[in-house]
This record gives structure tokens, sequence and C-alpha cells, in this order.
């Protein structure tokens, strides 16, 4: 049963340092096809990776009071690695009424498919050396061997649309993971612990071949998103899919890789001041 003080109509919000979770957003909206979204995106005050837990714990929670305040968004999503391994935890314990899920290294899945038992494993160093991956990568030990890798720059070079530092900092930091390969001791697994590395799949593949899988978490995000919402009621049924596009920094920015990434077109980005 819906509840009467949450109106199916509201939008889901989604939520990022950047233009990286543009990505989960294509899956929000595979999935959820009759739901209206706010993607914020924080380029004001990104990147996220490279700054401490403290100061993406308070964007993140200043983004979400906006979200609920300014847009009444029904579910928040936390489409950024780093924010989600920094505050999400908090900002349950503030929004207890609201269903927020995250996103983390999808380390599970990986040494499910991974048949060589080595897998590779990109992000931020925020997201690395935060608790929650060491929890997680923990929680696996003696299952897989994995290669883990900080990137620093790489979610800036894409949030830049910077081919050049694109494919430097790919070569480099997949160098740094390993061989890769499907015989016994190589990597055949590569884990996209940023959502900002989903667009980069192309030039990845140019460093680790055609045979290793990826796996981000996009997908998954998705379809917890649309768990919480069924289980609270609160699925649209006539909605039409609308997005707002929402920025912290130059609104420029957000509309081009919109134009670039996002898989359906939607309407240019507007200033906030959150």
């Amino acid at each position: 049963m819906s509840d009467p003080g949450v109106p199916s109509g509201r939008p889901i919000g989604v939520f990022d340092s950047g233009v990286g979770g543009l990505s989960v957003l294509n899956a929000l909206r595979e999935a959820l096809p009759q739901e209206r979204f706010v993607y914020f995106a924080d380029n004001g005050h990104a990147p996220y990776g490279e700054r401490g837990d403290t100061y993406v714990a308070q964007r993140t929670a200043t983004v979400a009071r906006y979200l609920r305040e300014r847009h009444g968004i029904k579910a928040l999503v936390v489409a950024c690695n780093t924010a989600t391994a920094a505050a999400i935890h908090a900002l349950r314990e503030e929004h207890p009424d609201l269903p927020v899920v995250g996103v983390e290294p999808a380390l599970k899945p990986a040494v499910a498919a991974s048949r060589t038992g080595h897998i590779a494993v990109i992000a931020t160093r925020v997201t690395l050396e935060s608790r929650k991956f060491e929890a997680l990568h923990a929680s696996l030990a003696g299952q897989a061997a994995f290669h883990v890798v900080p990137c620093d720059g790489l979610a800036g070079a894409i949030e830049r649309a910077d081919d050049a530092a694109i494919a430097r900092l790919s070569e480099g930091y997949l160098r740094d993971a390993g061989r890769f390969g499907s015989a016994p001791g190589e990597i055949d697994t590569l884990v996209l612990g940023c959502t900002h590395y989903p667009f980069i799949t192309a030039e990845l593949r140019r460093h680790c071949g055609e045979a290793v899988r990826f796996i981000d978490t996009g997908a998954p995000v998705a379809q917890q998103t649309r768990r919480l919402l069924a289980q609270a009621g609160q699925l649209a049924s006539d909605g039409d899919g609308a997005v707002m596009l929402v920025s912290s920094g130059e609104p420029g920015a957000l509309d081009a890789a919109a134009a670039r990434w996002l898989a359906r077109p939607v309407a240019d980005a507007v200033p906030a001041a959150a």
C-alpha cells in the first residue's frame, strides 16, 4: 500500500560529485521508465575522490537536504562510490523515512564471475581507503586475489572529456593492476569501482583485451531502487520519465556530458545554490 504522504509522482533524486552518476541514471531510466528524476551534479565541489571523508560527508548531507526541500524527492540514489563510502550510513540516520540507495565496488559479483580467481579493482583513492571498502574486501578474503589500484585523476579527466589524459591514465593504471587474460594467474575480471568509468570502457578495453569481463553497479542499483519503491507502494504508474539536471557548478559542463552519455536526451541543466 502506498504512503499517502509520498505521492508516487514525486521524483527520484540521483546524486554524484559530477557526471559519473549519469551511468547509473541510464540504468535507472531503463528499469523505471515512468519515473521522474532530478540529477544533481556537485561539480562545483568536485572531485570527491581526492578529498577527505569529512568534506564529502558534509557535501552529501547538504545535497540530500536540498533535494528533499527543493524538489520533494521520494527516494535518493547516491550514484557516487566515494560519497557512498563516506556518508551513506549518516544519510540513512538523518533521513530514516527516505529510501536511500548507494553504490559500492561490485566485488561479490566479480568473485562469482571470475574463472581465474584474479580480479582487478579500479576506483578513487578515497573509496579504496574507506572503512566500508576495507570491510567488504576483508569479507571476501581467500575467495579471490584482488589487484586494487587507486586511480588518481581519472575521474577528473573523464569530467573534462580529456581524451589524452584518459588514455594515459588508463594505460598506466591497468598496467599497475597486472597481467590480464584468461590463463591461470591472469586477471579475467575488472571491477569499475567509480561511476565515471563505464563511460570509458572502450579505452579500458584497449589495455586489457576483449576476454576480460567488466563489472559495474548500474543495473543492480536500479533494481534495488525499484524493489524499495515497490515495497513502499511508490512506483509511478503513469509518469513521463522526465529528468531535471541540476549543477552546483557550470551547467554547461553537465549539459555537454548529458548530450554525450545519456541514452535519451533531457532538458538543459539549471544551477543550484546547494
